[in-house]
């Protein structure tokens, strides 16, 4: 929460006509309280820290004078940047403030001067509230520049769920495969950063989510692709089977042209996804070919995590197989040659957690249903 501006003048001194004289002056411009000894002040500090602009401070009072209170705003770090005057018929020479003298704005003798005495302290407190305004304004912009960015975050991975959905099935009770595709690929990132595989060691929270929503957009290029080659029943021809392999760079190019510049960590991860999911270590995949480690990471990750949850789902044109029939398939490499290392991780992962538990991404679900009602979200 961003709080108004300090208003507050603390006057401390133990003698009652000395702070009368100075709540007069300073009633009509400041809210002023008033306060005996230090003790008293550095207790009303303690609750309302935030509202103080300035502390017109005794040197000598009993229970605890100007040097002790100086040592407990100084040590528990109250009232930073606050202007503290000193209020004393003292001269400079005599006043002991026990080290704490740096944490002084100013010092105000005794008897008062009123005229010079009111500049001396308001252009001190203005220097200290216009430096505090301009802090207020800033926090203001960077929470008002989070709140949007968190808006646009939010839209952003709506959208990306339920473009896949539409993308993928055209059938919105079938959006689950993308969202465990996401759930396998955020599992795999954290297995390899706990083992510190494949350059993993490093990546933060963030960047594994990046990658892992960027895996929704795998089949992003299926759009360009007919209904009755992706819905076909029966086996493909091999013409209709090239076709349907077009949509890796199909993909590719519709993520490109989304950010040409390929600087967003969603994106950029989510193009070399589209491209090279079909990629095998050994050289047999498409579209380009690739080997072993020349196919990028979060590709070899999606394809695997694509292929399992493909194998384990009813299609068409096939039935689901159980989850020991697809890690079969998989291993004897009847889907393609993986990275063995990256096997090894998926095997044991897919042995500790259902996957085909994950839930609908209901979001994105009822975000993309919101847009076919003619729902206005923004």
């Amino acid at each position: 929460m961003i709080k108004a501006p300090p208003h507050t003048m603390l006057i401390v001194d133990d003698i009652e006509v000395n702070r009368e004289i100075l709540d007069l002056q300073f009633q009509n411009d400041f809210h002023t309280v008033q306060c005996e000894n230090g003790l008293d002040a550095l207790s009303y500090i303690r609750r309302h820290e935030d509202e103080i602009c300035a502390v017109l401070l005794d040197v000598v009072m009993p229970v605890m004078g100007a040097g002790a209170f100086l040592g407990h705003i100084l040590e528990e770090k109250l009232i930073e940047g606050v202007p503290v005057f000193i209020v004393t018929a003292q001269t400079d020479e005599r006043i002991n403030l026990e080290g704490h003298d740096s944490r002084v704005t100013d010092i105000l003798e005794k008897p008062f001067r009123i005229p010079f005495l009111k500049k001396r302290v308001t252009s001190q407190v203005e220097l200290f509230l216009t430096r505090r305004s301009l802090e207020l304004n800033n926090l203001k912009d960077l929470h008002g520049a989070y709140l949007r960015a968190m808006r646009f975050a939010r839209l952003n991975l709506r959208l990306i769920s339920a473009l896949n959905a539409a993308i993928e099935f055209r059938d919105l009770s079938k959006c689950a495969h993308a969202t465990r595709m996401r759930a396998i690929t955020r599992e795999v990132y954290r297995k390899l950063r706990s083992l510190n595989a494949e350059n993993c060691g490093s990546m933060s929270d963030a960047d594994i989510e990046a990658v892992a929503y960027a895996s929704l957009f795998h089949d992003v290029g299926k759009i360009f692709i007919p209904d009755p080659i992706l819905k076909k029943p029966s086996r493909l021809t091999d013409a209709e089977y090239t076709r349907v392999k077009e949509h890796a760079r199909l993909g590719a190019d519709f993520i490109a042209l989304l950010n040409p510049d390929l600087d967003h960590p969603i994106l950029s991860k989510a193009y070399e996804i589209c491209l090279h999911h079909h990629e095998r270590v050994d050289g047999r995949g498409y579209p380009d070919g690739l080997r072993g480690s020349d196919i990028p990471l979060c590709a070899q990750v999606a394809g695997l995590a694509d292929v399992f949850d493909a194998l384990t789902e009813e299609r068409c044109y096939k039935k689901a197989s159980t989850t020991d029939e697809a890690l079969g398939l998989i291993l004897h490499g009847q889907c393609g040659a993986f990275n063995p290392s990256l096997l090894g991780v998926f095997v044991s992962l897919v042995r500790e957690i259902d996957f085909k538990a994950d839930p609908l991404d209901l979001e994105g679900l009822t975000f993309l249903e919101g847009i076919l009602n003619g729902v206005r979200w923004i």
